[in-house]
């Protein structure tokens, strides 16, 4: 399951602002530059409304930005049509958000597999990734039961699968443990680090809790504030063993 592909994320003088109809636009983002290659894990804190989930966006091609660049395997993601960018979105990101966003209606393999759905179809081989993903996430018992009737840290572990169907070449988690307690929490940073790291992509993960960013950061990765809409040189940087 590890990709033979060399995945390099380049983002290059990012500003983001939004018009304000009382006086001169909302920055958000300022001049933020940062790039990284496979297998590497960033963590992203920051005080709430200094930027983070946007940075995380317009990294996975959800928002635009104002000025600046982004690159995916040398690829600008914002220089294609719409739909061209969806596609390149769906085949190379993966995404985990603090809120699971599970369909109800589906039981967990469905839910799993859902990405492929905007592509096509359901293959035999997609489901069966699916179904080893869910055994790698401790839920092979589960992959038949609706969300309902799986706990908090079992939907987030659902949805880490979902965001890995695809093996992306970048994975963005947004507050992925923000709803969990703390062992639970634990539970699902550690699977994302090692899931993350059998494929070698790249992790990107916002966070508030100075405990989950040393799980990420542990025995290789790098932490960054991102203060007044600027990402700060790393703080921590965890080397390898």
């Amino acid at each position: 399951m590890i990709s033979g592909e060399f995945a390099v994320l380049e983002v290059e003088h990012l500003v983001k602002a939004y018009p304000s109809p009382a006086g001169p636009p909302l920055s958000v983002l300022q001049d933020v530059s940062l790039r990284m290659e496979s297998g590497q894990r960033l963590v992203v804190m920051g005080p709430s409304g200094s930027g983070k989930s946007t940075l995380l966006s317009i990294i996975g091609t959800l928002e635009e930005p104002s000025a600046g660049s982004v690159r995916l395997d040398g690829i600008d993601p914002f220089a294609v049509s719409l739909a061209e960018r969806a596609a390149f979105r769906n085949r190379r990101i993966g995404f985990v958000f603090q809120e699971h966003h599970l369909m109800a209606g589906c039981s967990a393999i469905d839910n799993v597999v859902l990405p492929a759905l905007a592509t096509g179809r359901v293959t035999d081989e997609i489901e069966a990734r699916g179904r080893r993903l869910l055994e790698r996430v401790g839920l092979a018992d589960r992959a038949d039961h609706p969300p309902a009737r799986l706990s908090g840290g079992e939907r987030q572990r659902v949805a880490i699968a979902r965001g890995l169907i695809h093996a992306p070449r970048l994975i963005l988690a947004d507050e992925p443990t923000g709803q969990l307690d703390a062992h639970a929490a634990a539970a699902v940073a550690d699977l994302l680090v090692e899931l993350a790291a059998e494929t070698a992509s790249m992790l990107v993960v916002v966070t508030h809790a100075t405990s989950i960013a040393d799980r990420v950061v542990a025995g290789g990765g790098a932490v960054q504030h991102l203060v007044n809409g600027q990402l700060q040189p790393p703080t921590l940087q965890a080397t390898r063993p």
